[in-house]
């Protein structure tokens, strides 16, 4: 069967591409022939365009796809391995370093990897591809960077600016922006020749530069524009610390779009430097409003800026190209404001983190997803700044979204985070408390039960100390859970009905209550006591269908297929299987998705569909290598899993099992839940 090629990595491009011709074909060579490409040149010159058009050709060559890492929201060096893991579509749950997973993951993989805007991090660039390109020897890398990497084996593409000269791409170009800011506008003509032609020469043909230029054209005449320029150029300071003197055209154009903004919005691009990726207008508001800039008039200022090209529309979201955001910086430092502005972008994201939460356990599941996944590199940017002035906060937003990564595919991060956090902050309270239960969360996903177990008993007496029945109930979980997975369910049911006593009133109010609910029929059926574990899920179902909680109702219909499977009703078993999975995509869940579809291989095994069973079977293979461990669950599921594979192949055949079976495998998990969600598994 084949797998297709997926490019869904790769960004989409909001304005048309022009020119290029000659570097786009020499870049495709050098890809087919190399396997480091590294594009340097200032920047504003193009390097990201071009990188999207070659990547973009060059899928169908890779069968396992493009992952693209975005390196410019990133600080420091810290991030790289699970940006990159990301970009490859790696959750891993293990211990293992980020580094030795993602070498591991890609060792037999034949993919393309695009680093764009690698000039920060040339350093961990190198360490990090050295290791990489010696250990999976199909992997191709293409990386944009103002500067080499001075790797062995590097390929070295210099992208110079647009020609100015003649029929030229940089006349081309201008013209292309100048109709999309004043429709009707055509450089082209004769009477316009001259000016534009004065334009591009003056720019010296920088893609960003006659971009920002173009945009100008909205508000001023070509000859106007052509006249300003010039006078700039004429009286440009080199000394301004925007960039160095080798940037002197980038310099004037972007300082000669900032003196063209209205004040406040001149105001709004200094103070959007604080965000390190996308933004939307509540961020924008919430972190950006005060003094003249109302936050009323967010969004028509965030227009203005638009219309100027200073920011660009991505959906919902805006996103400022990181040589615009570092003049906003510079701007931002004289106006004073840097230090109010980074609490305030923290503050922000504590507010977004406790909604996370909430959101992830709520109906709008894999709405929350997407918020976090686009919010992320400003949630670690919030937790880098706390860490260092305000550990107490630091503790408490990495308690939050600890938990959400944690859920998310993200428990490396989660774990770095939680660590630093609780030894920065050691004091007593809710938060720290919050912080070791994720800690022992993450130590039940990478099988290390003694930590969980410590843990939970910590979080256990603190509770208890606090008297908080919320966080009692949480551990629990956590202690009873560790007591299942070390094939103890007797103990783990009585730690369960024990919490649940304790807590009178509705036994599905909170999610501690669901959790714990949940813990008993994993328990009960563990013990084989299959009546009354059906009764319980059968409850807590409806509970969740309520509640509107479909991420805990998606782990009770994974008990209720199994249930099924126990008492020899394996339609039902298949019913449950695919509603646990109809939950999964959109949500970050890889290890739910790969338990989903065990379950579903194991229901069509018992209908005697071998052929189907192998393939759902494959599938979570595949899904199960992306968490890092071969196949996870609680104890008792190997011995379906291996009956599962038993009968598959009585119904077709070993060699029919097989081939269905690595067919299968050799899914990308993009498109297993692609097809999941289009209801074709």
């Amino acid at each position: 069967m084949q797998t297709g090629h997926v490019v869904s990595d790769i960004p989409e491009e909001s304005t048309s591409f022009v020119g290029r011709r000659a570097e786009l074909r020499r870049i495709g060579r050098e890809l087919a022939e190399h396997r480091l490409i590294t594009l340097t040149g200032p920047g504003g010159v193009g390097k990201t365009r071009l990188a999207l058009r070659a990547a973009r050709a060059a899928a169908p060559r890779f069968p396992d796809g493009v992952g693209w890492a975005d390196l410019w929201p990133l600080r420091g060096d810290e991030l790289l391995p699970a940006t990159v893991c990301d970009a490859v579509g790696l959750a891993d749950h293990t211990t293992r370093a980020p580094v030795a997973a993602l070498c591991s993951w890609l060792a037999d993989k034949r993919l393309l990897l695009v680093l764009d805007s690698g000039e920060h991090l040339v350093d961990a660039c190198r360490d990090l591809l050295g290791d990489l390109l010696t250990t999976a020897p199909h992997v191709t890398v293409l990386v944009t960077s103002r500067q080499p990497l001075d790797l062995a084996g590097e390929r070295v593409t210099e992208i110079g600016p647009l020609p100015c000269t003649g029929d030229n791409d940089a006349l081309t170009l201008l013209a292309d922006r100048a109709r999309a800011a004043a429709p009707g506008l055509r450089l082209t003509d004769a009477r316009y020749a001259a000016a534009a032609g004065t334009i591009c020469r003056r720019l010296e043909g920088i893609p960003l530069a006659l971009e920002l230029a173009g945009a100008q054209l909205a508000t001023s005449s070509v000859e106007r524009v052509a006249e300003r320029l010039t006078s700039r150029f004429d009286t440009l300071d080199g000394d301004r610390p925007a960039f160095p003197p080798r940037h002197r055209t980038l310099r004037c154009a972007i300082g000669w779009s900032h003196e063209l903004c209205a004040p406040l919005e001149r105001l709004l691009w200094a103070r959007l430097s604080v965000f390190r990726g996308t933004f939307d207008a509540q961020a924008t508001a919430a972190v950006c409003a005060g003094g003249p800039l109302a936050e009323q008039d967010i969004r028509t200022v965030l227009a203005g800026l638009a219309a100027k090209s200073v920011i660009s529309r991505e959906g919902a979201r805006w996103r400022m190209l990181d040589t615009l955001r570092e003049y906003g910086r510079m701007w931002l430092g004289e106006l004073g404001e840097a230090a109010e502005l980074a609490s305030r972008h923290a503050a922000h994201f504590v507010s977004f983190a406790h909604g996370a939460v909430d959101g992830f356990q709520g109906p709008d599941h894999p709405g929350w997803h997407t918020k976090v996944t686009d919010a992320h590199v400003d949630l670690c940017a919030a937790l880098d700044h706390l860490l260092a002035a305000d550990p107490e906060r630091a503790l408490e937003l990495s308690a939050s979204i600890g938990f959400v990564w944690s859920c998310d595919g993200r428990p490396q991060e989660a774990h770095g985070y939680l660590v630093r956090a609780v030894a920065a902050h050691r004091g007593p309270g809710p938060a720290r408390t919050r912080a070791l239960w994720v800690l022992g969360i993450i130590a039940l996903y990478q099988d290390d039960l003694a930590t969980a177990g410590a843990l939970g008993r910590q979080c256990a007496d603190a509770a208890r100390a606090g008297g908080r029945a919320e966080a009692a109930l949480d551990a629990s979980y956590l202690i009873g859970t560790t007591h299942l997975m070390a094939g103890r369910p007797l103990t783990a049911r009585t730690v369960a009905e024990q919490a649940l006593g304790r807590t009178p009133g509705d036994p599905y109010a909170t999610p501690g209550r669901l959790r714990c609910q949940l813990l008993r029929v994993f328990a009960l059926t563990a013990l084989g006591r299959l009546t009354e574990s059906r009764a319980g899920a059968t409850a807590l179902r409806r509970a969740c269908v309520r509640r509107g909680t479909p991420w805990f109702r998606s782990y009770v219909d994974y008990q209720l297929s199994l249930i099924s499977l126990y008492q020899g009703r394996p339609a039902e078993a298949e019913h449950h299987a695919r509603a646990m999975l109809a939950a999964k995509p959109g949500t970050g869940d890889s290890f739910g998705t790969g338990l989903g579809l065990d379950l579903l291989a194991a229901a069509l095994a018992a209908q005697d569909q071998g052929a189907a069973a192998a393939r759902a079977y494959g599938m979570g293979k595949a899904v199960w290598r992306t968490v890092g461990y071969p196949q996870r669950g609680v104890p008792e599921l190997g011995a379906v899993r291996e009956e599962c594979e038993r009968r598959a192949r009585a119904a077709i055949g070993d060699r029919a099992y097989e081939e269905a079976f690595q067919r299968s495998c050799a899914e990308r998990p993009e498109t297993i839940l692609a097809r999941i969600a289009a209801g074709e598994i």
